[in-house]
This record gives C-alpha cells, structure tokens and sequence, in this order.
C-alpha cells in the first residue's frame, strides 16, 4: 500500500469536544438509527467478542479461543459487527486483525458494564461485596 492510500484509508475519530451535545433532543429518525445500532450489544457472543478486543487487536483464530465460540459463529457474528461499525479488520497476508471501530466502542462497553455493576442482578452485588471486603483484608 503506497503512502497516500495508506493516508487515505486513515478515519480520524472526532475528540470530545468536536462533538454536539450529548443532551440536545432527539428526533425520532436519529432514535430508530440509535437503536438500530443499540441491537447489535443484543448478544451475549457479540458482547464476549469485544471484551476480547477491548484491550487490542486479535486475529480470528484469538477471538475464537477467548471466547469459545465455533470458528463459523465467531465469523459470522464478527461480519454483524463489522456492518455494524464496531468493529474494524486488518488484513495482512492469511490473517485477519480485528480491533474495536475507534475509541467510543470501548467507552461504550465500560459504561454497560458499570451501569450493569450498579443495576444488574442482586448477585452482582454480592459479588462487589465480597470484592470489597477483599480489598479491604
């Protein structure tokens, strides 16, 4: 890849504060948009496989032994999430690296994973509890 193609294929990922407000209404066409987006945390093996990248790049043949996933369903589940813009891959030669889309994915999946410590099951809390009282012994 020559270097203006690789310039070229480079998205830059707005900071924070190049942002609109999180808070402004609304409408109702960016809602179905969202939750279309939203759909795709809706399965526990999607989920598994952007905890495995939450930390960096993996090839397929990593993703499936993180996660215990069949080769076929890791694939599979991998291109909805690549449709999806989750995620983003990198081919180089027989392997292909997949990685977290940009900086947000993993924003997001710390802020479902909080809110879930805080509102999910009760064990949950039994297991913050003891936790606790380890980090306390």
């Amino acid at each position: 890849m020559n270097e203006c193609a690789l310039i070229a294929s480079v998205r830059l990922v707005p900071r924070r504060e190049e942002h609109r407000a999180a808070a402004r209404p609304l409408s109702a066409a960016e809602a179905e948009s969202l939750a279309e987006s939203m759909r795709a945390f809706g399965a526990g093996s999607r989920l598994r496989l952007l905890w495995a990248m939450f930390t960096g790049e993996r090839t397929v043949e990593e993703l499936v032994d993180l996660t215990g996933l069949r080769p076929s369903a890791a694939s599979h589940q991998l291109r909805l999430l690549r449709q999806s813009r989750l995620v983003a891959v990198r081919r180089a030669g027989r392997h292909a690296y997949y990685r977290l889309y940009d900086h947000h994915v993993a924003d997001l999946l710390e802020a479902i994973r909080h809110h879930h410590e805080h509102v999910g099951p009760a064990d949950t809390g039994a297991a913050l509890e003891e936790e606790r009282e380890r980090l306390l012994a």
